[in-house]
């Protein structure tokens, strides 16, 4: 027996539209699509924010994992406190007071030094500066000699500014709290300061001293400060908890019969 013929295979009918068949246009290759290959050897990869793999210092890390801490586990009222700084009018206005009694620089107390040295009489009341130094801070508050005081709000170890307030509160001396410890250093001369106190002003300084310390002893001195810090969920446990709140919800109303199982 002969071997049978191999079938043809059937040619795809053109489409037709109309009464006349539609002919495929050949594409030039100049402008036909390429796809990239970002396999090895292939295309070069595009830019990507890298950030989140960056391996950060030790100390950025210690600092960023301290923050979170805080945040979530509970923080006594004593340091709680510290998170609730004095507005931005507020602190406007102590700085604005603050920067009159700035402290002389080295090469100003050279030169006052040297005018001495060659004759000239010195004035003989000290004039009145900006006082620093967290022993000699807490000296003019239990002697009752300071008139204003202000404390930084992120001095670390914390615990050296801790009892000030309370301190402050028990000797009846006005206190503030401001964000920045290096702001506060600017104002001495210095990379940053624990915290400030004003023992004395000039006649024409006295009013704005007085507002100052109205608002401090508003904001501060009369305020209970006994609210715990911190507690603060994250947002993978907060999705948890709203989950296991739905369910137990619709528990809850399968007992009761409002949904039929």
């Amino acid at each position: 027996m002969g071997k049978k013929a191999a079938a043809k295979k059937a040619v795809p009918k053109a489409p037709v539209v109309g009464d006349e068949p539609v002919r495929k246009v050949k594409k030039d290759s100049l402008f036909s699509k390429s796809s990239r290959n970002f396999r090895i050897g292939g295309d070069i990869q595009p830019q990507r924010n890298l950030t989140r793999f960056t391996k950060w210092p030790e100390y950025i890390r210690l600092q960023r994992q301290k923050r979170i801490l805080l945040q979530r586990i509970k923080v006594p009222s004593s340091l709680a406190q510290f998170e609730n700084s004095a507005d931005k009018n507020q602190v406007s206005q102590v700085l604005r007071l603050l920067k009159k009694y700035q402290p002389e620089t080295k090469a100003a107390k050279k030169e006052r030094l040297a005018s001495i040295a060659g004759g000239e009489k010195a004035s003989g009341k000290a004039p009145a500066v900006i006082k620093f130094g967290i022993n000699h801070v807490y000296d003019l508050v239990e002697n009752k000699k300071a008139k204003l005081v202000i404390i930084a709000h992120d001095v670390d170890p914390i615990e050296l500014v801790a009892c000030l307030p309370a301190l402050c509160k028990k000797k009846e001396v006005p206190y503030m709290i401001v964000k920045g410890k290096s702001r506060l250093g600017q104002l001495v001369h210095k990379k940053t300061a624990t915290c400030l106190a004003l023992t004395e002003v000039r006649k024409e300084d006295v009013s704005d001293l007085n507002s100052v310390a109205e608002a401090a002893k508003a904001v501060f001195n009369d305020v209970a400060h006994r609210k715990v810090g911190g507690g603060i969920r994250g947002v993978k446990s907060m999705h948890i908890q709203r989950r296991r709140e739905m369910a137990l919800e619709r528990e809850l109303a399968k007992k009761t019969g409002l949904i039929v199982a």
